[in-house]
């Protein structure tokens, strides 16, 4: 899914790895996100834990409502660089991340009502410096719309939200709002059956509170999404609870934006051939094992669809680095520069130094007025600073 042209990019412009963003791609999915949350009344929060290019804070800002954090660092990082609301969910808060969290934040969604419980001195001391500020539980329908398990929080045995079996209707007091996630990368049909999932186990609760928050995984500027149904309903489910919806996307904000250039740094041959580059599926694009998932590039095909296949691999020692086949229709040359597409969400925000690996640069493009910065390059001190 990619927006943008990149073959317009000189790509010995950037250096290699590099991940390069077009902003004018970020702000087509910013528009269209805007346009949703005015006509339906929904407020929009950016995720950060799906981007969090904090260069286009300002200009996402413009757009959008706020950001979501995972954590106090995201959350941090969303009141430094992002004008606008700033809403945290974790699994679990230490006393010592949720002090300073209350300091800041508007929005505080908690995982578990002996959370909530635990921390209520805390909570009531800061309230009356803070009154404006929000707590929310994050709330469990048990409805399934994940196709890969490692990526569904309602998954039998989920660690994430409150079961209604487990949801201490006697502790609602001070809690304003409900939070569920149950979507990745779909589209508004399983949102819309998830809607019906919480409305039958918690809608009881829904007229008690002020605001919802649908969560992520809405891939509402894919090409196909049905925005109309998605306001619809919006709309709808505001008016019937009288309460304020929130949604917090995280890849629709960055999918068609990106591409991660590379480099070959060898050719080999081993039952077929292999090329290795200076990137790695392990370091650098860990969902493609994850997941997983078959990453595409561009002027590349399925193996064997074009003349000369070669199986892609990176540069660390795992054996398992291996980022999949690919067939090209010239054979490929030791420093040829190649593009996997759709590399901004989750992508970045996952990288890791394995093995010492560098770090790709980090680049945003215009791809109308052929700008470029290259705003982030990393090296041996990104690496040691991260141990001791």
């Amino acid at each position: 899914m990619q927006f943008t042209d990149f073959t317009k990019l000189d790509l010995s412009r950037v250096p290699s790895p590099c991940f390069v963003v077009d902003e004018v791609a970020i702000e087509r999915n910013l528009a269209i996100l805007h346009q949703v949350a005015n006509i339906s009344g929904a407020k929009i929060l950016a995720a950060l834990k799906a981007f969090s290019m904090w260069h286009l804070g300002e200009k996402t800002s413009q757009y959008l409502n706020g950001t979501c954090a995972s954590g106090l660092h995201e959350a941090r990082l969303g009141q430094e660089f992002y004008p606008g609301e700033v809403h945290v969910f974790s699994a679990a808060y230490s006393q010592n991340d949720l002090e300073e969290l209350l300091t800041f934040a508007d929005h505080i969604v908690f995982n578990s009502c002996s959370q909530w419980q635990r921390f209520q001195p805390q909570i009531l001391k800061a309230k009356k410096l803070r009154p404006e500020m929000q707590f929310g539980l994050r709330i469990n329908p048990e409805h399934s719309e994940g196709t890969v398990a490692i990526y569904d929080p309602c998954a039998p045995g989920s660690r994430l939200g409150i079961t209604l079996d487990q949801l201490d209707e006697t502790m609602l007091e001070g809690i304003s709002g409900l939070h569920f996630h149950t979507l990745c990368e779909q589209a508004f049909e399983p949102l819309s059956r998830t809607l019906d999932a919480v409305e039958s186990k918690f809608g009881h609760l829904l007229e008690r509170m002020q605001w919802i928050n649908f969560g992520g995984g809405h891939h509402i500027t894919a090409p196909g999404y049905n925005i109309d149904g998605l306001i619809k309903r919006i709309r709808e489910f505001s008016e019937k609870y009288q309460v304020q919806v929130y949604l917090e996307p995280g890849e629709a904000i960055a999918i068609g934006s990106g591409v991660l250039v590379c480099e070959v740094l060898d050719l080999t041959f081993n039952q077929l051939n292999q090329a290795i580059l200076d990137t790695s599926a392990t370091c650098h694009m860990p969902d493609t094992l994850e997941m997983p998932y078959r990453p595409d590039i561009i002027g590349a095909a399925q193996p064997q669809e074009f003349v000369h296949t070669y199986r892609l691999g990176g540069l660390t020692c795992l054996a398992g680095d291996v980022i999949n086949d690919y067939s090209f229709q010239k054979p490929l040359a030791i420093g040829q520069r190649l593009m996997f597409s759709d590399m901004a969400h989750y992508t970045m925000v996952k990288t890791s130094t394995f093995n010492g690996t560098k770090l790709p640069a980090l680049a945003v493009w215009n791809s109308e007025t052929d700008s470029l910065k290259v705003i982030k390059t990393f090296g041996y001190a990104d690496f040691r600073s991260r141990l001791s």
